[in-house]
């Protein structure tokens, strides 16, 4: 499975800047609202060491890393769920993502034009969250209208579960609360809202865009957010996007590296942005080796051996046998799949087994 996410965000916060950075597909990036048109659309590839270090004593003709989709849409002004501004158009663009990244302005720039005319990321933040509830709200209604006489005088047990969940979110969206922040009774009801695909039921990542200054110690303006979204079901992280613009123009990692360290960081903010979207949506990492092609799975956190296979293709997973499984620094440490198996470190898993994080599998099956 790919991760995608959305970006969102009002209009020159740094969201095409860190599009372009993210993607390396140079989106237009300028100083005036609704400067992106049509939503661009950046595959990029999922840092992992464990992947170049597998790769360094495999030797395969090919290095297949795991990816992440990124969709950015214009950026979206108050009454966008009514048709204002350019991003309402494109709001179904995020609608099928797994997560969406909320782009903050928390630095203070007067070459920069703020579309509200002054810097409040909590303000902004909650523009935000009232458009996509009140686009959600929309969706809700249109379908309580379809099941409610069923559910209520038809005895129709199916539209009553549909019933009971609608109404749950419409509730919560009225009080101005998301769709994600709503308890079910049942994984029936649960599943029904699932297929909604609605915008707020997302895991959010709050991205803090911040000048320089501000990249490693956050400012007064990161402090108002991560007050603002306590009791969300949500994670924040901070970037400087300028910055992030400028690592990416540098040729080599060891330049890139150097620059990092000069600003007392450890990884670019690119890297700590993929990471922290992996861990808000319970992704993990599983590989398969081989001489042809060292390969970066990505899969949900629980899942079984039969379903990873299924990954790979479906026939694999219909005609599972079962998994050999070495974990990754047993193979680091023995250096080929002969002296794992040698020193047995090699675990024959049925379809039953909870894949690991870093697990590299040899599937077996027959159709």
């Amino acid at each position: 499975m790919a991760l995608k996410c959305g970006i969102v965000g009002l209009p020159n916060v740094g969201k095409s800047t860190l599009f372009n950075c993210l993607s390396h597909v140079k989106a237009q990036a300028a100083n005036f609202p609704f400067c992106t048109i049509e939503p661009n659309v950046g595959v990029i590839t999922v840092p992992d060491n464990r992947l170049n270090a597998l790769a360094e004593l495999v030797k395969p003709r090919k290095i297949v890393p795991a990816t992440v989709e990124i969709v950015d849409i214009a950026g979206l002004v108050k009454g966008a769920s009514k048709g204002e501004g350019l991003g309402n158009k494109f709001l179904a663009n995020i609608r099928e993502t797994n997560a969406i990244l909320h782009i903050l302005r928390c630095f203070d720039d007067e070459n920069v034009t703020h579309v509200d005319g002054s810097v409040d990321p909590v303000r902004d933040k909650e523009i935000i969250d009232v458009e996509l509830q009140l686009k959600d709200l929309e969706t809700i209604e249109a379908r309580i209208d379809k099941v409610e006489k069923k559910a209520v005088t038809g005895g129709d047990k199916e539209a009553k579960v549909a019933f009971d969940a609608y109404s749950k979110v419409r509730e919560a969206l009225l009080k101005g609360e998301s769709a994600r922040t709503v308890s079910f009774d049942t994984k029936d009801e649960q599943k029904v809202i699932d297929n909604l695909y609605l915008l707020t039921s997302k895991p959010v990542l709050y991205v803090c865009n911040v000048d320089e200054d501000s990249v490693v110690k956050g400012n007064q303006y990161v402090d108002a957010v991560k007050d603002a979204i306590k009791g969300e079901n949500a994670q924040i992280l901070v970037v400087a996007a300028k910055v992030e613009s400028e690592i990416a123009e540098l040729d080599t990692y060891d330049e890139r590296q150097e620059f990092l360290n000069e600003l007392g960081l450890m990884e670019s903010g690119m890297n700590r942005l993929i990471t922290s979207a992996y861990s808000l949506l319970n992704l993990q990492t599983f590989f398969t080796i081989g001489s042809d092609e060292v390969h970066a799975w990505t899969f949900q956190k629980g899942c079984k051996a039969q379903q990873c296979a299924g990954l790979i293709h479906t026939d694999f997973e219909r005609g599972f046998i079962r998994a050999e499984v070495i974990k990754y620094e047993d193979f680091i440490a023995y250096g080929t799949e002969n002296a794992v198996k040698e020193a047995g470190k090699m675990a024959v898993e049925g379809k039953e087994y909870i894949v690991q994080d870093g697990d590299i599998i040899y599937f077996r099956f027959n159709v």
